[in-house]
């Protein structure tokens, strides 16, 4: 297939986010790609798609600024763009939670890579023996695409619901090791800041989401596909637009 697809977030501060919206518009234009570039004070996250070199040369562009150095975009591929246009975007947050305490780009949660996960998945525990349950932080129609086997899923319709929906059912998750995931790893990054700060003790990230887990894995414990914001609307766990499988 022809056009790359990728999709990345980092939270880093971004003072400069007006100025970085037209330099990075200009080089998106010129590159003929097509997606979705928001900043925010928080941090970047982008979905874009194109050829092949003109798709890495503007990550490796945006790699030459150090707070950008480490990025490691998720890839796919599809054989048209499943974009229309290209847009930069400014916003207040770059996944919207509404909740100003939450703050990544000051520490992490906890992360665990795809291949560990899908051991414990495996096992029934985690290495210490613990349950390990996996939140989907997505929103119903996500969900409703495809998630994990067993997935806690509070059928929240915007993620700024998912802080009450947490206080509503925090005591069920107490003693379980509880693995948040979404998509690429933006909305679960910032639900398991929050779950730690209300006093989860093991509670970790699926790092990169499902997209990295489809990458890293055989998509074992997944059932279903993944919905994605563009015209391919659903990824297969071979990271395929659902209508170019052949299943």
């Amino acid at each position: 297939m022809p056009v790359l697809n990728i999709s990345c977030y980092k939270f880093v501060p971004l003072p400069d986010a007006p100025e970085l919206r037209d330099i990075l518009r200009a080089r998106a234009v010129a590159a003929d790609l097509k997606g979705t570039v928001l900043l925010a004070t928080e941090g970047i996250n982008f979905f874009l798609a194109g050829k092949a070199p003109a798709v890495r040369g503007f990550v490796a562009a945006l790699r030459e600024d150090e707070r950008f150095a480490d990025l490691d975009p998720k890839e796919s591929w599809s054989a048209t763009v499943p974009f229309r246009k290209m847009l930069v975007k400014v916003k207040r947050e770059i996944i919207r939670m509404d909740h100003p305490a939450i703050q990544p780009a000051q520490g992490r949660a906890p992360s665990v890579d795809p291949v560990t996960l899908r051991r414990w998945l495996e096992a029934g525990h985690d290495d210490e023996g613990r349950e390990v349950v996996t939140l989907d932080t997505r929103n119903a129609f996500e969900v409703d695409a495809g998630t994990f086997e067993g997935a806690i899923d509070w059928r929240i319709d915007k993620f700024t619901e998912f802080p009450p929906a947490l206080r509503a059912h925090k005591v069920e998750l107490q003693d379980k090791t509880v693995v948040s995931f979404c998509t690429g790893g933006i909305r679960c990054e910032k639900a398991a800041i929050l779950m730690r700060e209300e006093g989860l003790p093991h509670v970790y990230q699926l790092d990169g989401g499902i997209l990295k887990y489809f990458e890293l894995t055989d998509g074992a414990h997944y059932q279903g596909g993944c919905f994605v914001f563009d015209d391919r609307a659903v990824l297969t766990a071979n990271l395929h637009a659902a209508g170019d499988e052949k299943i």
